[in-house]
């Protein structure tokens, strides 16, 4: 199977520009693609996911990867699937944000001399002499067809800014600048992404009379909708330091029944073979399916190593093996104990179960909290230094837990 139609097999094409002409490039390796990553966060996150291994899977296929970080868009700010504006960064900020991408991204990509490039929209958006701009793309965007364009519509009742309004032109620009500095002839985005693809692909053949090509990936969505890729409403980090190896798994180990193969498809390297054999499984087997969409993605990001150390603390806190030194713990501060006692809503927010003392408060009276399997039901519990001695396990709900040391 060639690298299109695997494509194809597994769920990822949304739309295309152009279906023949984008099969012949990638199955042929002739294509020269970019997919741009805006620096809102010091971190890409699941959401990400699948642009990067899209990524992987065209490079390995030998086809030529941009990453474009959106150091210059990112000042602007992507309407796209937004309710409000997103919050101003500073140039500052967002330069830490892009080199944050890099190191990430390099986990993925083979970036080197005749590999896969990066490059940064800031080196000629932010250059751009405003008048010049006009007068060079202005009369290649119909007002008209801009707002018809889903992106925009979505906002017009509760008001665009003049500033978004012209994201898409800056998006346009970037694929029309790297077609002709890069010969880049191929743009990927999300499926929400449509509209500002199209415009890029209309610039091109409006200013140099040829023709550019673009796709959409199939955006990843839960069984209601839901765009995946969050919980408990923050986003699942790439970032060690912001989402644990252990949380990661965790995250993909816990998606609903009817996602897993899904997301099998769309987001591991199995081959599709093995794939379409493992959908014919008994359905009592499913969580022996999402172990393995858990361990293959945490092995993506973090390494097998750390995969396999999340997967053993799962097992030893769920199932009753593996090994109980890879739980998450975290240790208690001095500045946590009054009197030479903890109480148990400080134990939650220290430990990371919950955010503010409010929120241990209701989680305690609600029955929701455990330690060491005992239920407590009294906020005003407390706990000497050496009841921590050599670790307790603290549970918030079902799948909130840590090992508390001190």
């Amino acid at each position: 199977m060639k690298i299109f139609e695997e494509l194809k097999a597994r769920g990822l094409i949304a739309q295309v520009t152009d279906e023949e002409q984008i099969r012949d490039l990638v199955n042929e390796g002739k294509a020269t693609f970019y997919i741009g990553f805006d620096c809102t966060a010091d971190s890409l996150t699941a959401g990400h996911f699948m642009a990067l291994t899209l990524m992987k899977r065209l490079q390995e296929a030998g086809n030529k990867p941009i990453a474009l970080i959106g150091g210059g868009t990112t000042m602007i700010g992507d309407p796209s699937g937004r309710t409000d504006m997103r919050k101003m960064l500073t140039r500052e900020d967002i330069d830490h944000n892009a080199e944050c991408f890099k190191k990430q991204m390099e986990k993925f990509i083979d970036f080197g001399e005749d590999k896969a490039m990066m490059v940064n929209n800031a080196d000629w958006l932010l250059n751009l002499n405003y008048i010049e701009l006009l007068r060079e793309v202005g009369a290649c965007f119909s007002v008209n067809n801009m707002l018809r364009a889903e992106c925009y519509k979505q906002r017009m009742e509760k008001g665009l800014s003049f500033l978004e309004f012209n994201y898409m032109i800056m998006q346009s620009y970037d694929f029309y600048y790297m077609f002709q500095k890069y010969n880049c002839n191929l743009e990927f985005g999300g499926d929400d992404q449509w509209s500002n693809m199209l415009g890029g692909t209309e610039l091109i053949r409006r200013k140099l009379g040829k023709d550019a090509h673009a796709m959409t990936i199939t955006l990843l969505t839960d069984s209601q909708g839901k765009k995946m890729g969050k919980t408990a409403g923050n986003a699942v980090w790439l970032d060690p330091n912001k989402t644990s190896p252990f949380d990661f798994y965790q995250y993909w180990r816990n998606v609903g029944d009817a996602d897993v193969d899904k997301c099998i498809k769309m987001l591991t390297f199995i081959p599709i073979e093995e794939i379409l054999e493992m959908e014919k499984w008994d359905p009592s087997r499913i969580n022996e399916k999402k172990e393995i969409l858990a361990f293959e993605l945490t092995s993506l990001v973090h390494g097998k190593e750390e995969a396999q150390k999340a997967q053993d603390a799962a097992r030893a806190l769920f199932a009753g093996g593996g090994d109980m030194a890879n739980v998450p713990s975290v240790a208690l501060k001095e500045e946590d104990f009054r009197d030479g006692v903890v109480d148990i809503m400080q134990v939650l927010v220290s430990a990371g179960l919950c955010a503010t003392r409010s929120e241990a408060r209701r989680a305690v009276e609600q029955g929701g909290v455990l330690v060491n399997d005992e239920k407590v039901t009294d906020v005003k519990t407390t706990y000497a230094k050496d009841f921590f001695a050599d670790g307790i396990m603290v549970k918030k709900g079902k799948k909130s837990f840590k090992k508390v040391t001190c």
